[in-house]
């Protein structure tokens, strides 16, 4: 789908993932090694009770979630980044994550008329349907190509 495709207003919802503990640890052991991410030990002495997700983790996983959903991939030019972002619930070993998205704003480009600018709240649950992530980003996206000759 291009810009022109995704009015305010739009919604859609991904697949599913899962967060297996092995994973978890891993990408904590690499990006973000607090020892409430990697030591079920030390994560049963904090207030989380147990070990949780990075939200990093939750980030990637929720951004390949949308990927994965392929609505403005092809007409995809970057983003000039992430608004709002706030990690509400932890994600747990094993949580099961799925998004939904809404578009909140959009605008063409004043000096490139080929591209515009689409903004989207993306919202992350578990699969208890607890909201565990949102944030919002604007993507800058392609318009629809024009094809044939003006009349």
């Amino acid at each position: 789908m291009y810009f022109d495709d995704l009015p305010v207003g739009f919604t859609f919802e991904t697949g599913t993932r899962q967060i297996p503990l092995d994973e978890m640890v891993d990408f904590a052991r690499k990006y973000d090694p607090q020892p409430f991410h990697v030591d079920e030990d030390a994560g049963r002495d904090t207030p989380y009770g147990g070990l949780i997700a990075s939200g990093f983790q939750t980030m990637v996983v929720g951004f390949l979630l949308t990927l994965e959903a392929d609505i403005w991939n092809e007409a995809s030019l970057g983003s000039p980044g992430i608004d709002e972002l706030r990690w509400l619930k932890p994600v747990r070993p094993g949580d099961t994550l799925r998004v939904n998205a809404e578009v909140i704003g959009s605008a063409p480009s004043r000096s490139r008329p080929d591209r515009g600018r689409t903004e989207i709240r993306y919202d992350t649950y578990n699969q208890d349907g607890d909201k565990v992530m949102t944030y919002r980003t604007t993507h800058i996206l392609r318009r629809r190509p024009v094809t044939g000759k003006p009349a």
